[in-house]
């Protein structure tokens, strides 16, 4: 199944950027017909098949869609499109734990509505992409963390150093539904595209307890938040961020406060030059305007040359190269990085598991290998050594229990062994670099 876009949809694509970043004021008035397409529905069904996913809350899985013919059940959903009968079903949320303590809501809609919105996201996020500035990294086209990261550490390393940690309370939970919509409507004025943002946005919740008992909230009374692991709420959420982004250009803050900003989403950090205290200030007020809110115990003003903050897993401030004890402004992987990996290799290597060791193996170099695609700027060797020591004790725990070895295995289960016959990934075997220059 190829999750290459289609050329005819490329060129719609292409034209909905040109023209947007062309003439910055139009308004687009004809939509609704582009996601109603047979080909953009289809490859939208491949997008949505290729990210998996559990189901929403009809019980409805990809496999059930294909036994009965995903063709007939593509065109179900067209048909409803085009009749405007065409209705979001309730989504399912879930709460998962968050590494450092409490829980974060995820929204599962069903595959029906996931499809849709995949279908409106490539006609619309092409048109809000010619809109959004340098600065947002957070779920673009040919953007991603990396280059954030990268770009945070290249404004330390020439002088902005006083920085803005900040952190915003609920983001996708707090959007106000009403400026969200103003918000689009500024580009597209498609009544039946603005009408279906609508409706995602004015889903029902659906949570169950530990009985099965179903509570639903939100729905139509609802005014604020979207669904996070929507198809559609990255693009909205961004949309939203984006308000604050342009109004920080338009009003020349980069030059007042002589910083720039660096986001991914609801995460940013401002990177100033002795202005952090103004900047923090501005940026209250202006959040508060949004109808958001800073979270106070998360957001705090730092002196990268004297301290640490984190920024997308990744830990920035002073470090010492060893072999000749010059400090550097560094960049590299977060303590907390770690440990998560730690914690995913720990219940990926349990005592129950009846696969075969090739099996467990390639699970875990997987885990291993996207880890390391990530964390792979920077100064990364003593993460490397931690990563790689847990993993070999870890392994080695593992076969001894799985082969009833006496003792703890050093033997028969060496370091050489794990990492050579035993085929598990090396971290430190990655080419490990000199630390990034950075002044004095």
């Amino acid at each position: 199944m190829s999750l290459q876009t289609p050329d005819k949809i490329r060129t719609l694509q292409r034209k909905l950027y040109c023209k947007a970043k062309a003439e910055p004021a139009f308004r687009f008035y004809v939509l609704y017909d582009k996601i109603c397409r047979d080909d953009i529905l289809h490859h939208a069904y491949r997008l949505a098949r290729a990210n998996a996913g559990s189901p929403g809350v009809d019980g409805v899985t990809f496999e059930r869609i294909e036994a009965a013919g995903a063709q007939e059940w593509l065109e179900g959903v067209r048909e409803e499109l085009v009749a405007e009968t065409y209705r979001p079903q309730p989504v399912r949320r879930v709460m998962l734990p968050k590494p450092g303590g409490g829980e974060r809501p995820l929204g599962i809609p069903t595959i029906r509505d996931r499809v849709v919105q995949t279908a409106a996201k490539l006609v619309l996020e092409p048109i809000f992409e010619a809109d959004f500035e340098d600065s947002a990294y957070g779920y673009r086209p040919n953007r991603g963390g990396g280059q954030a990261i990268k770009e945070v550490h290249r404004l330390i390393c020439r002088g902005y150093t006083d920085v803005v940690d900040a952190d915003l309370s609920g983001y996708f939970d707090s959007i106000p539904h009403s400026d969200l919509l103003r918000s689009v409507a500024r580009r597209v004025v498609d009544r039946h595209v603005l009408h279906l943002i609508k409706m995602w946005l004015k889903s029902p919740i659906e949570e169950r307890d530990g009985n099965g008992k179903r509570r639903m909230h939100g729905g139509r009374k609802a005014t604020r938040g979207t669904p996070q692991d929507g198809v559609a709420s990255p693009l909205l959420a961004n949309i939203y961020m984006n308000r604050f982004l342009k109004h920080w250009r338009q009003t020349d803050r980069s030059e007042a406060f002589r910083a720039h900003v660096v986001a991914y989403a609801d995460d940013f950090v401002i990177l100033s030059r002795g202005c952090a205290e103004e900047a923090l200030a501005w940026t209250k007020a202006v959040m508060t305007k949004l109808g958001l809110t800073l979270n106070e115990a998360n957001t705090s003003v730092r002196n990268a040359r004297q301290e640490h903050f984190d920024f997308l897993g990744y830990t920035f401030g002073p470090e010492y190269f060893r072999k000749d004890g010059h400090w550097y402004l560094g960049a590299s992987p977060s303590r907390k990085s770690v440990q998560r990996l730690k914690d995913k290799v720990g219940d990926l290597l349990v005592p129950g598991d009846m696969g075969t060791w090739p099996d467990v193996r390639n699970r875990l170099n997987r885990l291993l290998r996207g880890w390391s695609a990530y964390f792979s700027y920077g100064t990364r060797l003593q993460a490397y050594r931690a990563v790689d020591h847990h993993v070999y004790e870890s392994v080695r725990h593992f076969l001894v229990r799985r082969h009833h070895v006496p003792g703890r295995g050093n033997r028969r289960f060496s370091y050489d062994y794990v990492y050579g016959d035993g085929g598990v990934m090396r971290l430190r075997n990655a080419h490990i670099g000199p630390p990034p220059k950075a002044g004095r």
